[in-house]
């Protein structure tokens, strides 16, 4: 699939998966295990998380943290694949 036939469809998804104060340590499994069990996950970035850094600089970090695809990150929410 396309990365625009991805968007369409990361769209209506809720996020499941948010990162908190905590960082992107603490959420490298559950992100895993949902990759596993569907095909995109939405990830919403809080602000206690993105702390100097941005959203893009944090999704591309835990994308390579579980072998993802970054689709898009669009303000705080990311889609990975």
């Amino acid at each position: 699939m396309s990365d625009q036939q991805l968007r369409k469809e990361a769209h209506d998804l809720d996020v499941t998966v948010w990162v908190g104060k905590h960082g992107i340590d603490s959420v490298v499994d559950e992100l895993d295990d949902q990759l596993d069990d569907r095909k995109l996950v939405k990830v919403k970035f809080l602000r206690a998380a993105r702390g100097g850094t941005t959203t893009d600089e944090l999704a591309a970090e835990l994308a390579d943290a579980v072998d993802a695809e970054l689709i898009e990150t669009r303000g705080n929410t990311a889609v990975l694949h």
